[in-house]
């Protein structure tokens, strides 16, 4: 007589597991005041309401505005002259608000006040006859916004430690650095002590340019980390700040993956894993964790543990125009 069938992964399903929940985790208050924009500029103008570039990296969110009416465009001679038009969080060069005001179209700034902040430091540091020396990645729209800010020729990008070394500068020359918003601590760390070993004489901005939320949502996974088997970070591939998550989970030898929608997720991952933690870029919504959550206890008995390394109470204002 046959014996009869036993679904081998039955035993494992019934294991419980434990899914630790990093707090801080996605949403930072420069993304909920640029999503708030265009939702205000929405219900201001009506549909269409034009965006400069994806408001913010999460195509979730960008399908959510779409819905309510936002047309996505990639430059600015795609909008017509008499429809608003909103600037993505990660900044704009100071040709595109130009151009806008040249053809005289509404325009609303989403940048995010700590990316703004960067800019003023730019101007700041070009008025006093220093050469920017820009950490950042190639390609990035805040690195592209920033370099804009000032004339070309007055900044140079710097995206690896390499980089230093391969610099025509001398001692004598007045130089300064600035950093993208989104990037590793770490890494920033040791290219601004290569920059500062050969270039002693270089200005260093009079803040950390690494934004906070990208700060605290780094030192939530460096908490977690080490106590989990498998980390998952919810966010964009072409999120800077939760690609950089991935990062300091692996630097730290934990397994990591970057996922969009929690239909991503092999249930084969968790196949002898106890803990798993879970974690959001800062333009990924709440309700894409839930969804992974969700998604996870499916699959196994999980045990939710919330690991908190500070809270955040952080509010950015409104552009006036939709506040008057």
């Amino acid at each position: 007589m046959n014996a009869p069938f036993q679904d081998p992964a039955a035993g494992q399903r019934k294991l419980p597991l434990t899914v630790l929940i990093a707090a801080p985790r996605g949403f930072c208050a420069g993304v909920d005041r640029a999503i708030e924009i265009v939702e205000r500029a929405l219900e201001r103008y009506g549909a269409p309401v034009y965006v400069r570039h994806e408001i913010v990296h999460n195509r979730f969110v960008v399908d959510g505005l779409r819905a309510k009416g936002a047309i996505f465009v990639e430059e600015l001679d795609e909008v017509p002259a008499d429809a608003p038009v909103v600037f993505s969080a990660h900044g704009v060069p100071k040709s595109v608000p130009a151009e806008a005001e040249r053809r005289e179209m509404i325009y609303l700034d989403a940048t995010c006040p700590l990316v703004s902040k960067v800019h003023r430091q730019a101007e700041r540091q070009i008025e006093k006859g220093q050469h920017i020396l820009f950490i950042g990645h190639d390609g990035h729209p805040e690195v592209i916004g920033t370099m804009g800010q000032v004339p070309e020729g007055h900044i140079t990008l710097v995206e690896t430690v390499e980089d230093v070394a391969r610099l025509p500068f001398t001692q004598d020359d007045e130089l300064s650095f600035l950093t993208q918003t989104t990037l590793s601590v770490d890494d920033t760390a040791e290219i601004v002590a290569a920059l500062m070993a050969r270039y002693p004489q270089i200005v260093a901005p009079k803040a950390e340019d690494i934004c906070y939320a990208t700060s605290n949502r780094q030192a939530a996974v460096k908490a977690m980390a080490g106590s989990c088997d498998l980390l998952l970070v919810i966010g964009a591939p072409n999120s800077s700040n939760s690609l950089r998550l991935v990062e300091v989970a692996e630097r730290m030898g934990t397994d990591a993956r970057l996922i969009q929608r929690a239909s991503e997720i092999d249930p084969a991952w968790l196949d002898g894993l106890g803990t798993v933690g879970v974690t959001a870029g800062a333009s990924a919504p709440e309700v894409l964790v839930r969804e992974v959550i969700d998604r996870l206890a499916e699959w196994r008995a999980i045990d939710e543990q919330t690991v908190v390394t500070t809270e955040e109470k952080m509010v950015f204002k409104l552009p006036r125009q939709l506040t008057e």
